[in-house]
């Protein structure tokens, strides 16, 4: 694997430093780093059905992207090295407490070790099925040494102009290469659904309660697209792009939450920072986006599709400061790069 690592080209930066001695594009060297791993509840409905999501966040990213809401880990290097086996045991944890997959974060620049952490898993009794959670921005090449270890896909398509994606993720190619790495997905990774029954105790008595019935994704594609306020017509090409080319096939998560995030870092950081951003309105989306959003949806008429409700709350933007990094409505901890496992 270290030979991977020597000239690196991993993801579609292809930067070719060895990161078996200095760090690459992404700030991380060849070792495997992770800040947090959680019981996610913030997932579509399809990845989080009963116990929630087995959230693994990597550190590191091979994008620049200016609102990340998590660039505590994916920019300002939060997070530590973690082995093979280390990395199997955070995944056996997460099953243990209930987790219905095991999700990864933004691990783009991992893979090749990643795919050994997950063998790894596998032969000490990992179960679950395991979630690709990542910004599109993927080596095809790369991704062919997840295939078997890997049934989940949930990359982003962030937007389709070479323009944008430039000013706001330093990645010019972005579009063509996010494209080509959800055609790959979808084109090896047909949907396959279940339906998972539960009993839920009373809230009140604690007693058992009813039945409640979930659909779950064992195999397949969930593409995302996040809506960047004042840029309606991007949203509307990716649409285009995803029901020529994905209804049917895929399932679309359209997400309106976008939040400006209270970021923290030096002058010069935030200074290239803010002129990133200057490409949209960074703020909240309103109604009127929303109503023309929901309009949009109908227009197209996907064949499945989740929308969220506009919701203007921010206090679910994360601090991996803290050993809860979310609310306790979002998220249950289980590991921490400061505190271990948490009880």
């Amino acid at each position: 694997m270290k030979d991977l690592y020597e000239n690196c080209l991993q993801c579609p930066r292809k930067c070719g430093v060895n990161r078996n001695e200095s760090l690459g594009f992404c700030k991380e060297p060849s070792d495997i780093r992770i800040a947090v791993a959680c019981l996610h509840f913030g997932e579509e409905p399809l990845i989080t059905v009963h116990g929630g999501s087995g959230t693994i966040f990597l550190t590191g990213c091979n994008l620049r992207c200016a609102f990340c809401q998590n660039y505590q880990i994916s920019q300002q290097g939060m997070g530590t090295n973690v082995s093979k086996e280390e990395f199997a045991q955070i995944c056996l944890k997460l099953e243990e407490a209930g987790a219905e997959n095991i999700n990864l974060v933004t691990g783009s620049h991992h893979i090749p070790a990643i795919a050994r952490g997950l063998e790894e898993a596998r032969k000490q009794g990992l179960t679950l099925p395991v979630c690709w959670n990542s910004s599109g921005y993927d080596s095809v090449e790369s991704l062919k040494l997840l295939e078997g270890l890997v049934t989940i896909w949930l990359p982003d398509l962030k937007t389709l102009s070479p323009e944008l994606s430039k000013s706001l993720c330093a990645a010019e190619d972005y579009p063509e290469k996010a494209k080509e790495a959800v055609k790959w997905m979808i084109d090896h990774n047909p949907l396959k659904l279940a339906s998972i029954k539960k009993e839920v105790p009373d809230s009140t008595s604690g007693k058992p309660g009813k039945i409640v019935e979930k659909d779950k994704i064992l195999q397949g594609v969930i593409v995302r697209h996040l809506f960047l306020p004042g840029r309606f017509f991007e949203t509307a090409d990716v649409l285009q792009w995803l029901k020529e080319n994905a209804d049917g096939k895929a399932i679309i998560s359209l997400m309106s939450q976008y939040t400006p995030v209270p970021f923290k870092g030096s002058e010069e950081e935030l200074s290239k920072r803010k002129k990133a951003l200057s490409s949209i309105e960074n703020r909240l989306v309103n109604e009127s986006e929303d109503r023309d959003l929901r309009d949009l949806i109908e227009a197209y008429d996907f064949d499945y599709l989740f929308y969220q409700d506009l919701c203007a709350d921010t206090e679910w933007l994360p601090d991996f400061e803290r050993k809860q990094p979310f609310s306790y409505k979002l998220a249950k901890p289980v590991w921490h790069f400061k505190y271990g496992f948490v009880k």
